[in-house]
């Protein structure tokens, strides 16, 4: 799926998980370039953390949304432990 073909929200009014999975790959991306600071990308990818946390831990959250999002979570979990590992 191209950029220019996602919709802003689903029709249930939540952002489809491939939003995540684009914003932890572009963190790892910049980290990886040093085009960000390492401090900012650790800020971001804790807050990214914890919305997806806390999306995946809504009993309301349809299953089909919750296996997305639980991807991305562990993405971004990942990303968050390597980061850990930077001065």
């Amino acid at each position: 799926m191209s950029k220019d073909t996602k919709e802003a929200l689903g029709p249930d009014g939540l952002p489809g998980h491939d939003y995540f999975l684009d914003a932890v790959n572009h963190i790892d991306e910049a980290v990886a370039n040093n085009t960000i600071a390492a401090g900012a990308a650790k800020g971001i990818v804790f807050s990214l953390v914890e919305t997806l946390g806390a999306m995946v831990g809504d009993p309301d959250l349809p299953n089909h949304l919750k296996s997305g999002y639980m991807g991305a979570l562990d993405l971004a979990v990942e990303l968050e432990a390597k980061l850990a590992k930077l001065k």
